[in-house]
């Protein structure tokens, strides 16, 4: 069959099989080409690893700092009519190019909320690592089943306490304009901490630990976003903050119970994904600081922020925010970008978009995340959606 993106608002339901693997393996040669990272940890468990930050973790690890690795995602697999999600075709794409170097990658696909998911990976880590040197949580879901009680959770994203009156960005047509949010109700807020803090990274720590499979002086990273005042009323001070200062509760617990260096939330710069698409205020925040940060060259993608993550930042001494956070925001936040962007935006109009902002680099890195539009893919040949090829 022939495959060609089907999108849907911020929604993409198809995937390409070939142009995913090309996406893997263009970031490996990104890793690659930068050389070995020295002290890097040689057993990486990721949790969410089929895309974005939690795949782009994955690979620095095992491109960059030579690990073997364990990964745990919820795929939809393809059928011969159907492809399948993107990160089903990533991690499979990944697999094959970790075999070509001899380092061991071990997917499990799943619920990683559910204790059988836990069992089942620690029992993986013992059957093929033994024990892990370092645990990144990198996950996005919208909905959650608590393990232990049963009852669903569902995340809102609202804003807190009174509606609020935004400009947001329509990708499709390319058109800006304002919305008025309605606030989040108690029950909301408490599912969204519940989906999105930090409560089941506790539970993964605890468990891994429990079962002995965290190796003496293990670290964990949990990944998140804060971003700037222009995005505040709908991210931090909204609904996701709460979620985010969980996450922060939840590192200062694991560090408590297994040590002072254990655990750290790294705070990340804003980049294109399915999730952050649908997130009022966001595109059109993104679109603009993209642009600024391309005419600066700080521009960076997940590839590039993780990588420096590990290369260079974590490799030094610890430096930390005063909520004891790693930054890695620091290029977006800082004041000649920020002053740009707030400039642009005091501006922005649907006329004025194609001036201030950078919507055709959007819509080009979200089909990416895809396996559409990338280069050396034949988008014209037949794919079985049920293979992924192989990438000379």
């Amino acid at each position: 069959m022939i495959i060609e993106p089907r999108i849907r608002g911020f929604i993409c339901t198809t995937a390409h099989p070939g142009g995913c693997a090309m996406n893997v393996h263009q970031q490996i040669g990104y890793v690659a080409g930068k050389g070995e990272i020295p002290g890097m940890a040689k057993r990486v468990l990721v949790l969410g690893c089929s895309a974005g930050y939690g795949l782009a973790s994955r690979i620095v690890a095992t491109f960059g700092g030579g690990a073997d690795t364990v990964g745990v995602s919820f795929e939809k697999a393809p059928s011969e009519t159907k492809t399948a999600s993107a990160g089903w075709y990533n991690n499979r794409a990944f697999e094959a190019e970790a075999a070509k170097v001899g380092r061991k990658a071990v997917t499990l696909d799943g619920d990683a909320f559910s204790d059988e998911m836990k069992a089942a990976t620690i029992k993986a880590i013992a059957d093929n690592l033994g024990q892990v040197d370092l645990v990144v949580y990198s996950m996005a879901a919208p909905v959650r089943t608590h393990p232990r009680t049963g009852e669903t959770f569902r995340s809102a994203i609202k804003p807190l306490g009174a509606p609020v009156t935004v400009k947001t960005l329509n990708t499709d047509k390319g058109e800006v304009f304002e919305t008025e949010l309605q606030p989040a109700t108690p029950e909301e807020t408490a599912g969204t901490v519940a989906v999105m803090g930090g409560e089941d990274w506790e539970m993964w720590i605890a468990a891994l630990s429990e079962a002995g499979v965290l190796a003496p002086g293990f670290k964990t990273l949990s990944y998140t976003y804060i971003g700037s005042e222009l995005t505040w009323p709908i991210y931090w001070k909204a609904t996701l903050g709460k979620a985010k200062e969980d996450l922060d509760r939840a590192a200062a617990a694991i560090r408590a119970r297994l040590g002072a260096h254990a655990a750290r939330v790294v705070s990340l710069k804003a980049v294109v994904t399915q999730a952050s698409s649908a997130i009022p205020v966001v595109p059109l925040y993104g679109v603009v600081l993209f642009k600024v940060m391309k005419e600066m060259g700080l521009h960076e993608g997940c590839i590039e922020q993780i990588d420096r993550l590990f290369r260079t930042v974590l490799q030094g001494p610890e430096a930390l925010d005063e909520a004891g956070r790693v930054r890695l925001d620091d290029w977006e936040l800082s004041a000649p970008v920020q002053d740009e962007v707030k400039r642009r935006w005091a501006r922005i109009s649907t006329e004025t978009l194609p001036e201030l902002a950078d919507l055709a680099g959007f819509r080009a890195d979200f089909l990416k995340i895809f396996g559409f539009g990338l280069a050396g893919v034949d988008y014209g040949a037949e794919q079985n959606p049920q293979v992924v090829p192989a990438i000379a």
